[in-house]
């Protein structure tokens, strides 16, 4: 109950500050939402989006899954979650950036890594992080000897590479890369030294963002 009234007490904090007597900072929102920015971020709890980035309400349209991944483009009609945020995000807001937001000590890598995804029987934890089995096996055949943080934090860093080549899947998307009206960014984000570092094609490396 305690962190529930600790919720009910950020709200009416959020509500003062948004809708307060001064004058509505919500005011310009009530008519739509125009974000140029997506970001897909994990479930994390300690990674929330709009927190590491100090955005307000309206500034960023986000999507947040286990792993932050993005799965490669499919007709099947099935429901696809992520696939239906990216065509509204790019096709109806018209997005200008997207970003594949990953950071260190990532459970969902962690079990990928380790091969205990989920619970036992059928794992709706193991299906998912399948999307992500390449990213392991690159590094497993690349590092085969390192140190265990070593690989993961490589497997939590070609994750953000899969889902950003995956991005490029989707007809609408990479059409419009193409064209210069849309652009991909893989972020990381390390949690024990508080440093973002963005991937930089033309290195091939993820460089701090100073």
């Amino acid at each position: 109950m305690k962190d529930l009234e600790r919720f009910i007490a950020g709200f009416r904090s959020f509500q003062n500050d948004y809708f307060g007597p001064e004058g509505s900072q919500f005011e310009p929102l009530k008519q739509g939402q125009s974000p140029k920015t997506m970001i897909i971020g994990c479930s994390d709890s300690r990674v929330d989006p709009a927190i590491l980035t100090n955005c307000a309400p309206g500034d960023i349209f986000t999507v947040r899954n286990v792993a932050n991944l993005v799965p490669p483009y499919e007709e099947d009609g099935g429901r696809h979650g992520v696939s239906a945020a990216l065509e509204f995000a790019v096709c109806h807001l018209e997005v200008e950036h997207i970003i594949v937001l990953g950071h260190s000590q990532c459970g969902g890598i962690n079990a990928l890594m380790a091969g205990s995804c989920g619970c036992k029987g059928d794992s709706f934890i193991s299906s998912w992080m399948s999307i992500a089995a390449p990213a392991r096996e690159k590094v497993l055949a690349e590092l085969p000897d390192k140190d265990v943080k070593l690989q993961q934090r490589a497997a939590e860093q070609a994750a953000i590479l899969l889902s950003l080549e995956n991005l490029h899947s989707f007809p609408w998307i990479d059409q419009r890369v193409k064209a210069g009206s849309l652009s991909l960014h893989g972020w990381y984000f390390d949690l024990n030294a508080g440093e973002l570092s963005e991937y930089r094609q033309g290195s091939g490396l993820f460089q701090k963002i100073n």
